[in-house]
């Protein structure tokens, strides 16, 4: 196997576009998109089609949301290798992990962000999501703000206009951290990485989207203990029901300084009362 430096996020590619009854030939840039493998002490768990930027954060945060590891340090050791097939990232666990993950292991391969393609069983798939008890109250303004904040925070996006972000909001300190990836379960991971290795409290903000919401979006947020869901596209059904049970505040179709409360909306403060058609 050689080993290559892992492949540039964004591309250009040779186009012919159709514009107004003209043909024009011309280029566009588009993301990359690489087959990522997970490994554990060489042993395989996962196979995720990805953007290969923020390794590190993915690695990290896919771990968390997996239940793999408790922190970031229980990797003692990854290392990034990429050859002509994809990239692996390769971690050794904490002594007493790597029987813990043995006891639960499962394997994934699925499309571009799918998060739980392979699971062995309906148990598995439907496994109570963590609860939220964090105390939290934003204003209208304030989820107006940070979703403003995240589509001016994406630079692959802007360049490409086909990848995902997932961003983290607080009333301090505002937009704390962005990621992007083509799969949205993949950018949620990488947030979750880096604000996990860099220790900030996920209780105290927000989690915004670029996506719709389906359940696993849901459950991933609840394993971060982040009490605020923010979405640009709708929820599914189930994904409600999962934010309810989870006590997290599902707010979706954020849009301009427009959106709709799906769950647990005491945590949105109002200055005049709530009107409701």
């Amino acid at each position: 196997m050689t080993r290559q430096a892992p492949p540039k996020p964004l591309v250009k590619v040779p186009c012919t576009a159709s514009v107004g009854g003209v043909f024009r030939r011309g280029e566009r840039t588009v993301p990359e998109e690489t087959a990522i493998a997970f490994t554990y002490d060489r042993c395989a768990h996962a196979v995720m089609m990805a953007t290969p930027v923020d390794l590190e954060d993915f690695a990290v945060g896919f771990s968390l949301s997996e239940g793999i590891i408790s922190a970031p340090d229980e990797i003692t050791q990854l290392e990034i290798v990429t050859d002509d097939l994809g990239i692996e990232l390769r971690m050794s666990l904490a002594e007493g992990r790597m029987e813990h993950w043995i006891e639960r292991r499962r394997y994934l391969a699925g499309p571009t962000g799918c998060g739980i393609c392979g699971i062995e069983s309906l148990e598995e798939a439907m496994r109570p999501s963590a609860i939220v008890n964090t105390e939290l109250h934003v204003t209208p303004e304030a989820i107006s703000s940070a979703m403003e904040l995240l589509s001016k925070s994406q630079p692959l996006n802007r360049e490409s206009r086909a990848i995902h972000a997932a961003g983290f909001w607080t009333p301090a300190r505002g937009l704390v951290a962005v990621r992007e990836d083509v799969g949205r379960h993949n950018a949620l991971d990488k947030l979750a990485g880096a604000l996990a290795q860099a220790g900030v409290p996920r209780g105290a903000g927000i989690v915004l989207l670029t996506s719709r919401v389906s359940i696993e979006m849901v459950q991933k947020t609840a394993r971060l203990g982040t009490p605020i869901l923010v979405a640009v596209s709708a929820p599914t059904a189930l994904a409600v029901r999962t934010a309810e049970a989870a006590g997290i505040t599902l707010i979706a179709v954020a849009r301009g300084r427009d959106f709709e409360i799906f769950t647990r909306p005491e945590r949105i403060e109002y200055d005049r009362a709530l009107n409701v058609a």
